[in-house]
């Protein structure tokens, strides 16, 4: 993953005269306004450059990963690309469609995969338009076709893994200034698909698993305005779609009459040359007030998150 970036200083000497433009020279401090894809990190590498090095240079800043859980949606940029895809609505079979569904079937045909381009694509968190999403590479559109539905359910859920970059520009998407994501991958399902795909514990009745596992996913995603763009969140957003032993755990802990009372990060004292942080979930029994903790360890140095210690009993120190 590492990359290099573009040092934005100039490096003229002072004595090197500057050539004038169309318009003449620029004013000094100002920048020429950028497009889409100068938002977007530096291909394969962080956003931007970092603070300066001890011979004035710059230093690569660290990469703003995100593993953000939401919904993807579309959205038309402008009225030019509203009508375009009218057009061919009107040309192609969609007798019987919605307008939505007619769109979602437009765009997912080969040849019309220069409309899905000319689409914003909008990832909201708890049902607030929070990133643009672009893909990494071209060939990666169809993860974001993929994953609007033409008839979109109250449980669909999108993961986005990527890097996080600039602020859009007003006229880049119909006026939401939202940060863009360089996406590497994107998972799509529904909740109650999550929950199959889980193992269930013995003994335990599968309605009562699978009110006990949505509530669990619905708290983490609810915690603490969870964009998915802290090593925290990145964690916390890992371990809910990929280890199952905490809905495991929490449906143990609910059987037994005790409750989810906080869910906490911490830095790992592991943390020497990587980032890692500790998951800890506390149980309370209702009656009892007695609290069982549990912790998973998660790796969030790199764009990919990994388990690094399975959920295990946890002891304050």
């Amino acid at each position: 993953m590492d990359q290099e970036y573009r040092d934005l200083t100039d490096e003229r000497p002072a004595d090197e005269p500057v050539e004038a433009g169309p318009g003449g020279p620029e004013p000094a401090g100002l920048e020429p306004a950028g497009t889409a894809e100068d938002l977007l990190p530096a291909c394969g590498g962080g956003c931007g450059c970092g603070s300066r090095d001890a011979r004035g240079g710059r230093e690569p800043a660290p990469p703003s990963y995100v593993y953000a859980l939401g919904r993807i949606d579309f959205r038309f940029p402008s009225l030019g690309v509203e009508k375009e895809i009218a057009q061919n609505a009107g040309r192609a079979a969609t007798k019987g469609m919605t307008d939505r569904e007619a769109v979602h079937h437009l765009v997912s045909q080969p040849e019309n995969r220069y409309l899905a381009r000319q689409l914003c694509w909008v990832l909201s968190i708890q049902g607030i338009e929070t990133y643009l999403l672009k893909p990494r590479d071209p060939v990666e559109l169809g993860l974001l076709v993929d994953a609007v539905r033409a008839e979109p359910g109250a449980g669909d859920l999108d993961v986005v893994i990527g890097i996080r970059g600039g602020l859009a520009p007003p006229g880049l998407c119909g006026g939401l200034t939202l940060p863009v994501v360089a996406y590497d991958q994107i998972y799509s399902f529904d909740g109650e698909e999550l929950v199959r795909a889980l193992k269930r514990p013995a003994k335990t009745g599968a309605a009562e698993f699978a009110r006990s596992s949505r509530d669990l996913l619905r708290r983490i995603m609810q915690l603490g305005d969870n964009a998915g763009d802290t090593d925290e969140h990145r964690a916390l957003n890992y371990v809910a779609v990929r280890n199952p032993r905490i809905y495991q755990r929490t449906v143990k802990a609910y059987a037994k009459g005790s409750a989810l009372t906080s869910v906490e990060f911490r830095d790992s004292r592991l943390s020497a040359t990587r980032k890692i942080v500790d998951i800890v979930l506390s149980y309370t029994g209702r009656r009892t007030d007695v609290t069982e903790k549990y912790f998973t360890r998660v790796d969030v140095t790199e764009e990919f998150p990994f388990t690094v210690t399975a959920l295990s009993p946890y002891y304050d120190r």
